[in-house]
């Protein structure tokens, strides 16, 4: 019996006949929100490693996946905060020797683990699309030299893309096939937005996803769950967005706190508290139920490392929540998109 959900792999297998693994860049771009925010923090619940793959931070290695929190700022900075009012045209500066030692410890890490050779480029941490046209193509055309690779994936957001910017990276599909942007909704409600401190509003997010499906490239949308101030109201809110852009996947994550970040400030004072297991669970089927059964689901929860992670402490593993995903979804009866039709 297959899964309630369509998930990466299986859509991998189904479409290739093998799965693809991304390889993890940091290419040394910052944030346009961090640039503006008066302490360089950007959205209240991002950390200083803005979503680096583990096997690339080496400066933690030393801690193992049930180490204790750790409350040290320092010894999680890795970009400093930028200073306000800096903008995209001096900010990436392009280490192409760092570039390729991260891809080598990538494909080596993957390849060993699960033994294969399938790769797609994944610039993965904070926004890289935040630089201007001619830099994005020096880079992106070295990182496509590097090696032969099955996809290209770039995250970022709505708010740091154009249409010039978009022509590029649609050019990439000659050389790598499939090529994907993946944007951060978080939620389809303004002042939890604002809340977050996001730096753009839903509107925003509707007009790049259009654009982005106008050329032809590939979308993913992350959603955070579980933030302060949202019911099912606002929940649905966020379902009815993701219908309306329809994009190819999307990534669910449970609220993290993580060390360094606003947002463990105002956990420490008392005025934030992250979904349990159960309380997740009941998030992720409320919102697979509602929509369409096309979308590939590629993330279902938040992985932040032990020792980082403040709240919530007792959540479970990876494997051990998927499971109960998943025998919950077929004890009910419940499948992706049951109850998507009229929404």
């Amino acid at each position: 019996m297959g899964l309630p959900y369509r998930s990466y792999s299986s859509d991998n297998l189904s479409r290739y006949g093998h799965r693809v693994f991304r390889v993890g860049i940091d290419a040394g771009f910052t944030c346009p929100n961090r640039c503006r925010s008066k302490d360089g923090s950007g959205c209240i619940y991002c950390d200083s490693q803005g979503a680096r793959a583990a096997y690339l931070r080496t400066q933690e290695s030393s801690y193992r996946h049930d180490s204790e929190f750790v409350d040290c700022i320092d010894l999680l900075s890795v970009i400093p905060p930028q200073n306000q009012g800096n903008d995209e045209k001096n900010l990436l500066i392009i280490n192409k020797q760092d570039i390729v030692n991260q891809i080598e410890r990538g494909t080596e890490f993957i390849g060993r683990r699960y033994r294969t050779d399938h790769f797609a480029a994944y610039l993965q941490s904070f926004s890289n699309t935040f630089a201007p046209c001619e830099k994005l193509k020096e880079l992106y055309d070295f990182i496509v030299s590097v090696r032969r690779w099955e996809g290209l994936i770039i995250s970022t957001r709505p708010d740091c893309i154009d249409e010039s910017k978009l022509d590029l990276i649609a050019s990439y599909r000659e050389t790598c096939g499939e090529v994907c942007i993946e944007l951060g909704l978080q939620s389809g409600n303004d002042e939890i937005l604002k809340r977050m401190n996001r730096g753009h509003d839903v509107a925003c997010l509707l007009k790049a996803s259009k654009a982005v499906k106008e050329h032809g490239i590939g979308l993913c949308l992350h959603v955070l769950t579980g933030f302060p101030g949202e019911g099912r109201a606002e929940l649905d809110q966020t379902i009815s967005v993701i219908n309306q852009v329809h994009p190819d996947a999307v990534k669910i994550h449970n609220l993290n706190v993580a060390a360094g970040t606003r947002l463990y400030d105002e956990f420490l004072e008392g005025e934030v508290t992250t979904p349990c297991l159960t309380r997740h669970v009941e998030n992720v089927i409320h919102i697979l139920r509602r929509i369409p059964s096309d979308i590939v689901i590629e993330r279902l929860m938040c992985e932040t490392p032990n020792h980082r992670l403040a709240s919530p402490r007792l959540f479970p593993d990876k494997n051990r929540f998927l499971r109960k995903l998943e025998s919950t979804m077929v004890e009910r009866g419940f499948v992706q998109g049951d109850l998507c039709q009229g929404l």
